[in-house]
C-alpha cells in the first residue's frame, strides 16, 4: 500500500505557539488601548487563524469591528507576529522524537494548518523542523481552510501520499471535523488549544503524550487496512 502520510496541525498540536500568539494579540490590543485578553482565555482562541483570534478577542470585550477595521488589526498582528514568531514558541515535549520514529518507518510527514503558509514555514524554519515535512500547507495555500476537507486532501496529495493511507493529527474540533469530512482517521492530542475537551469530540484516538503517537498511528492504519480487506473479501473479488 506504500508509505503512510501523517498530517499534523501546527498550533497547539505540534508546536506550543500560544506564548507568541497571545503576546502578539495583546501587543496589538494595547496599541489600540484595549485591555489584554487573559492568557488561558486567549490560548483557546487559537486555531481558526489570526483574524478569527482578533475577532473573538474583541467579542470577549463586547466589541466588534468592521471588515476594514479587522483588516487593519490583522495587518498589525501579522507584522508583529512575523518578527516574534519563535521568541517563546517551542515543539511540544516528545514531538521531535515522534517525528523521528514515524520517519524511520518511511512515513510521509506534512503540515495542514489555518496559519498562513509563509508564517508556518518561517516558524518551522526557526525551530529547525521545516525539512522534516514534504508539504507545509496553510489557509492561503489552496484558498480554503479547515474545516473544509479540501485543505487536507490537497495537503496529502502535495506530500505525495494517498487519502486511503493517511492519518490526521490535531487538537481541536476544526481538525476533527476536517478529517471526518475528508474520510481520514484522526488522532487528537489532549494538551492543545480548545475550549471543548477532545474527549467530547470523538476522534479515533486520543493521546496525552507524543510518545503514544506511533502506536496510535499503527493501530489506526492496521484497522483501516483490515477494514479494506474485509470489504474486498465481501465483494468476492479478492481475499487476503
Amino acid at each position: 500500500m506504500g508509505a503512510a502520510t501523517i498530517v499534523f496541525d501546527l498550533d497547539g498540536t505540534l508546536v506550543d505557539t500560544a506564548p507568541d500568539l497571545v503576546d502578539t494579540l495583546n501587543v496589538v490590543f494595547a496599541r489600540e488601548k484595549l485591555p489584554p485578553v487573559p492568557f488561558e482565555r486567549a490560548r483557546n482562541l487559537i486555531g481558526g487563524g489570526a483574524r478569527r483570534m482578533i475577532e473573538r478577542g474583541l467579542q470577549d470585550e463586547g466589541r466588534s469591528c468592521t471588515p476594514a477595521e479587522c483588516d487593519r488589526l490583522y495587518t498589525k498582528f501579522i507584522d508583529y507576529y512575523a518578527a516574534h514568531i519563535a521568541d517563546r514558541s517551542r515543539p511540544f515535549a516528545g514531538a521531535e522524537a515522534a517525528l523521528d520514529r514515524l520517519a524511520a518507518t518511511g512515513a510521509r510527514l506534512a503540515i495542514c494548518t489555518n496559519k498562513l503558509e509563509w508564517l508556518s514555514v518561517k516558524l518551522l524554519d526557526a525551530l529547525g523542523l521545516a525539512e522534516r515535512f514534504l508539504a507545509i500547507c496553510g489557509q492561503d495555500t489552496f484558498a480554503v481552510q479547515k474545516p473544509h476537507p479540501d485543505i487536507l486532501r490537497k495537503t496529502i496529495e502535495r506530500a505525495g501520499g494517498r487519502l486511503d493511507h493517511a492519518i490526521m493529527v490535531g487538537d481541536s474540533d476544526n481538525d476533527i471535523r476536517t478529517a471526518r469530512a475528508a474520510g481520514v482517521p484522526v488522532v487528537a492530542v489532549d494538551f492543545g488549544y480548545t475550549d471543548i475537551p477532545v474527549s467530547r469530540l470523538s476522534p479515533d484516538r486520543i493521546i496525552g503524550s507524543f510518545a503514544d503517537l506511533p502506536a496510535a498511528v499503527d493501530e489506526l492504519l492496521g484497522a483501516r487496512q483490515d477494514g479494506m480487506r474485509t470489504a474486498v473479501d465481501a465483494s468476492g473479488r479478492l481475499s487476503y
